[in-house]
């Protein structure tokens, strides 16, 4: 169970799965603070949404430390991609348990309370933004995600390139994106990105967009589209996540990255 002290992933689990794939010093097992309690410094930021700063030190080391040196290990694992490592070796041990029966692909905006790189107002949020896409299985498993989008931009701004890069990072996690059929609202309802999906193999099934005009004749699967609940579920599961309910990250690397833990932890606790 989860309570205000707890970094949320089992210590067998953040040694085992987690803590092996980030680098840190000559030997992670022998220094007098050890990786996995770092990591589990981390994790308590992400859950809980606090401070830096305020990460009770003495909860999770036996000796004098300080939250400046938890924060630098987190940028040296943005900097040097180890989150998007981590994450791709979770989807190849745990690709036999992934539902590819259906992916489901969704945008989310995220209220930016500081500004900073990928943040734009959104008239809709009535705040400055930052938006992502995540595409996730029939389970609302997330198994890609695109860059950081500025808030002032729809979910088809440069769609076929986000989603170009989502690819390559599934077929770096051993995943095949041949023959899925991909769910996804109307927002996502392009020429482009339609012909993007026909280049990679997968089926379209986007529900149609009116703006389109009565020309528009693709084919919607209402029983198939209706699989797409899964991403209400994707996002309540990160709505558990407070440090990324609203973004006070400025580098839109840093918030990646915090997104990409949740998603590590979420295939943890799921398969």
């Amino acid at each position: 169970m989860f309570n205000k002290y707890s970094s949320g992933v089992k210590y067998s689990n953040n040694k085992k799965n987690i803590s092996p794939y980030l680098a840190f010093g000559n030997s992670w097992d022998n220094t007098k603070v050890k990786l996995h309690q770092v990591v589990k410094a981390i994790i308590f930021r992400l859950k809980t949404g606090c401070q830096w700063r305020e990460i009770p030190i003495k909860q999770f080391f036996r000796v004098k430390y300080s939250w400046n040196s938890i924060y630098a290990h987190y940028r040296k694992w943005c900097k040097d991609g180890s989150w998007e490592k981590l994450w791709q070796r979770l989807l190849k041990k745990y690709k036999s348990s992934l539902d590819m029966s259906s992916v489901q692909l969704d945008g989310t905006h995220t209220p930016a309370k500081r500004g900073g790189e990928a943040v734009a107002y959104q008239g809709r949020k009535k705040c400055k933004t930052s938006n992502m896409l995540i595409l996730s299985d029939s389970k609302g498993i997330p198994i890609a995600c695109s860059e950081p989008i500025s808030g002032n931009h729809n979910d088809a701004f440069n769609l076929t390139q986000n989603f170009d890069s989502m690819v390559t990072s599934l077929k770096a996690s051993n995943i095949s994106v041949d023959g899925l059929f991909l769910n996804a609202d109307a927002g996502f309802d392009t020429v482009s990105f339609r012909n993007c999906l026909f280049k990679h193999d997968i089926f379209d099934n986007i529900d149609n967009n009116k703006r389109n005009g009565k020309n528009d004749v693709s084919f919607l699967d209402e029983a198939l589209y209706k699989q797409r609940f899964v991403v209400e579920r994707t996002n309540a599961w990160l709505d558990a996540f407070k440090a990324i309910l609203v973004r006070f990250e400025t580098k839109s690397s840093h918030w990646k990255a915090l997104n990409i833990i949740a998603f590590c932890i979420i295939i943890l606790r799921q398969l």
